[in-house]
């Protein structure tokens, strides 16, 4: 069991910086692909970035990609995203979820733990 909790959103003007951390306890933290996910009102829960248990391996979503970066500290038990760019289309509430197998995956079907979400909103 890995419990997840989520940090650090707000209120921001577009063109500004955010940065998202996900905190975990419970079971070893380095053994999971973390993935951030984001659920804009009325719209499906879509892939943000997930980052591999080692650290080494990162993928994002094109609508982020070159703005939104994410990082491990396995130290701390905790993931980061920080944000930069941001968008009014960014504006979303954001998840981090805990994948206990290597292979890492853009599906949130296939990520077993969920942190509450934290609110993000960027206005224009």
């Amino acid at each position: 069991q890995v419990q997840l909790v989520e940090s650090g959103g707000g209120l921001v003007q577009a063109g500004g910086s955010l940065r998202l951390s996900c905190a975990a306890s419970g079971r070893t933290f380095s053994n999971y692909v973390i993935g951030w996910f984001r659920q804009a009102p009325g719209k499906e829960r879509e892939f943000v970035a997930y980052i591999r248990k080692s650290g080494g391996s990162t993928y994002y979503a094109d609508s982020v990609k070159g703005r939104f970066t994410i990082s491990r500290d396995n130290a701390k038990n905790t993931v980061y995203l920080q944000m930069n760019s941001l968008k009014p289309e960014d504006t979303a509430v954001y998840y981090c979820a805990a994948r206990p197998l290597l292979i890492p995956s853009t599906t949130p079907s296939e990520y077993d733990y969920w942190g509450q979400g934290t609110q993000v909103t960027v206005s224009s």
